[in-house]
């Protein structure tokens, strides 16, 4: 028995074939849209070895501890973010703010030398970490390593300070700030947190852990002279501005201040020897990142540090 055949025209053929030419371009240009959209930006390069790359604040690090620091918010009932004025993100570029002197804020003074800073520990995370770096290669208005406390890792986040720890000069171990607190017993305690919380903590978690902070070091040396430094400004063009921005770090610099205020100790309001007049970190004042300081900026801190003394 003969088979039927269906027989196409040419023309028809030619039509088919170009609509599986047009499907299969489709395809393509979706796969590649999509592949765009999933790719995330990678950090920046820092002026530091890649030896101690974990000592820089990075995105990454406000995202997994906004994770973990989530449970505690929502029971508070609170949000997690905040801006300079508690409504948003803000931006990386501002006018910089007169700041008025308070009691609590250490005035200008004469400069008080060598001597003055010697006396001193320096508490903090990647921003301080730069002091006993840059000391080390040739910046010597600095302070060393051995007056520096960060921890191993780099990343000292203020909203886990009770479980933190940093090393240790004298010995090279890994120690809580408590018990480092109780060993050194230091003259004046330097202390630079909040830019890895202000990404995710709100106003009353902020001030509160602070708080608890600055407690736990009265109680492990009750003669230590606190200063709370200021936070330091970032870049316009830091990659990271929707975590860390001017706008969150100068309503963090207010609560810090408050903080002081009302537990006796004193504020320190460095940001304004690295900002420039557009609010945000100066080229020279900055290692390349966005958020870190160079040597120069890190010298700039040292002079208001003598030239701001505690009294």
């Amino acid at each position: 028995m003969k088979r039927n055949r269906m027989i196409f025209s040419k023309d028809t053929v030619n039509r088919i074939w170009m609509l599986c030419l047009f499907a299969g371009a489709v395809v393509c240009l979706f796969a590649l849209f999509f592949a765009a959209c999933a790719k995330q930006p990678e950090n920046t390069s820092s002026a530091f070895p890649s030896a101690n790359s974990d000592f820089f604040t990075r995105a990454g690090d406000a995202a997994e501890s906004e994770e973990s620091f989530a449970n505690a918010s929502a029971a508070s009932g609170e949000t997690g973010t905040v801006s300079g004025d508690g409504t948003g993100a803000g931006t990386g570029t501002q006018t910089a703010a007169v700041e008025e002197p308070t009691p609590t804020r250490l005035a200008l003074s004469d400069d008080m030398g060598r001597a003055y800073l010697d006396q001193m520990i320096f508490l903090g995370d990647s921003t301080t970490y730069g002091l006993g770096y840059y000391y080390e290669r040739g910046y010597y208005d600095l302070v060393p390593p051995s007056q520096v406390w960060t921890p191993a890792s780099g990343t000292l986040t203020l909203a886990y300070y009770d479980v933190a720890t940093v090393v240790y000069p004298e010995t090279g171990e890994e120690i809580s700030i408590r018990e480092a607190v109780e060993r050194a017993k230091p003259e004046y305690l330097v202390i630079t947190l909040g830019v890895n919380g202000i990404s995710f903590m709100n106003e009353t978690d902020f001030i509160s852990t602070y708080t608890s902070l600055v407690k736990l070091i009265q109680e492990a040396s009750p003669d230590t002279k606190i200063i709370l430094n200021s936070m330091y400004p970032v870049t316009a063009d830091y990659p990271y501005l929707n975590d860390i921005n001017n706008d969150k770090i100068n309503a963090g610099n207010q609560w810090i201040e408050r903080v002081a205020a009302d537990t006796g100790v004193r504020f320190l309001y460095s940001f304004e020897s690295v900002v420039g007049l557009d609010g945000n970190l100066t080229a020279l004042n900055c290692n390349g990142d966005g958020i870190h300081l160079s040597g120069e900026g890190f010298t700039e801190v040292m002079k208001y540090v003598r030239t701001h003394a505690y009294k």
